[in-house]
């Protein structure tokens, strides 16, 4: 059996490892030190400092490709010799075990448990990866190219971290005393395939006449809070939503890690939010960023996540005359992403409940529900229209319903907004009537 067979076939083992992860990670060693000792660490350097990683992946291919062909490595199978090959090549020049993960579109997180395990998620689902790290040294060292282009740092003074990679991939990294079993990150990556309402109907998270009515909550300057956990695809949607928006329309952007994109539209300003620098200077919270939008004459302001204080001031621009502005919120329902915003906007400033609650009831008129399956698939689930109560408390009436157990949508009652719009001109009737008529002969 090959050495790469025996790996196959032994698979990762937490801690010790199999013998044929053992074996591979000694021939990886030894070729690394044959690189070394062939071209020197000067000049490996030297090659590292090219413009373009690129040119240097190939020199180095070269250098290993002949130490590759020597005798002392004559055993291996050429299909060993190029996994190797890669492999080092991708902790040399990239982020080592999880570099193929980064560039794998189908994969969309990527998880660090230490040097003895690498899981990543792949269609909603959790797989361990072929490769760990061979030590919580080289682990560091991969977080140290990806956080010192941004000035931030991990250490046992600052064991936390939450920083972007250029192409918007978020990463977070726990490093030791917090983390106990060794550095622990998570890469959520940036997807760029999923960008319109239209494309998350063809992959099912939602029926077109759906799809339909949230265009027009956006066109009709409804504002909308997209709610639901972790990895639902909130900013999946919430970047959709974006993308209806009247190109005539100024944007503003307030993200903790920036995400949306807005390459067709003509008039956006992206802002992101900044931790302190290694000096404790500098730091830009989301609630300046907010504040400060106020002042860039803006039709729509879209906050990628609102998590705390900063939820009073954007309370505040939408019932200031920024109506039609977006958002996105950690809740399990939209009874829950009511509550959860009364708690955030008392975080900002001590107001009775039953007044932030008003405030809620006129700033938000959708909340829609995001929720990821068992199977991993991410669909849009319930849509729910916000009003003032006669007792001034925010009256919550669900307008579409999902059926988990057939996994079905039924338009349980007509969003308010949508009459108003017809009467303000804002939508043809005969478009909304030819709409009606596919709901009603069951055609979605």
């Amino acid at each position: 059996m090959s050495l790469l067979e025996r790996v196959r076939a032994a698979g990762p083992e937490p801690g010790s490892g199999g013998s044929g992860a053992r074996d591979l990670r000694e021939a990886r060693q030894g070729l690394k030190a044959a690189l070394v000792e062939r071209l020197g660490l000067a000049a490996i350097a030297g090659m590292l400092s090219w413009e373009g990683p690129g040119r240097a992946r190939d020199e180095l291919g070269v250098a290993l490709d002949a130490i590759l062909n020597t005798q002392d490595f004559g055993s291996l199978s050429p299909d060993e010799r190029s996994l190797l090959s890669r492999q080092i090549l991708d902790e040399v020049c990239g982020l080592g075990p999880i570099q193929p993960l980064l560039e794998d579109d189908e994969i969309t997180e990527v998880m660090i448990n230490g040097c003895d395990a690498l899981f990543y998620e792949r269609e909603g689902e959790l797989h361990a990866a072929d490769t760990v790290f061979d030590s919580p040294e080289q682990i560091m060292i991969v977080l140290d190219r990806i956080l010192a282009p941004l000035g931030r740092r991990l250490d046992r003074s600052s064991p936390l971290v939450s920083a972007r990679l250029a192409n918007g991939d978020r990463v977070n990294a726990v490093a030791s005393p917090a983390a106990i079993d060794g550095p622990a990150v998570t890469i959520r990556k940036f997807s760029d395939r999923i960008r319109t309402l239209g494309r998350l109907v063809e992959l099912g998270s939602l029926p077109g006449w759906y799809a339909t009515l949230l265009s027009w909550a956006v066109r009709t300057r409804a504002s909308i809070a997209v709610a639901g956990s972790t990895g639902s695809g909130k900013t999946t949607l919430l970047n959709a939503l974006s993308c209806e928006i009247p190109r005539g329309e100024r944007v503003v952007t307030i993200e903790d890690s920036a995400e949306l994109r807005f390459d067709a539209h003509p008039n956006v300003v992206r802002l992101e939010a900044q931790d302190a620098s290694i000096e404790g200077v500098g730091e830009v919270t989301i609630r300046d960023l907010v504040k400060n939008s106020l002042r860039m004459r803006p039709d729509r302001i879209v906050v990628g996540e609102v998590r705390g204080e900063e939820c009073v001031d954007m309370l505040n621009a939408l019932n200031t005359g920024h109506d039609g502005s977006l958002t996105t919120l950690h809740a399990g329902s939209a009874e829950e992403a009511v509550l959860r915003l009364i708690l955030m906007a008392r975080f900002g400033m001590d107001l009775p409940t039953a007044l932030i609650e008003e405030q809620i009831a006129t700033a938000i008129d959708l909340v829609v529900m995001m929720r990821r399956l068992a199977d991993g698939r991410r669909v849009v689930t319930s849509m729910t229209e916000v009003s003032r109560g006669e007792d001034g408390g925010a009256l919550l009436e669900e307008c579409v319903l999902f059926d988990r157990s057939d996994r079905s949508w039924r338009l349980v009652r007509e969003p308010a907004f949508v009459g108003r719009a017809i009467d303000d001109g804002m939508l043809d009737e005969g478009e909304v009537g030819r709409w009606r008529e596919r709901l009603s002969s069951g055609s979605r």
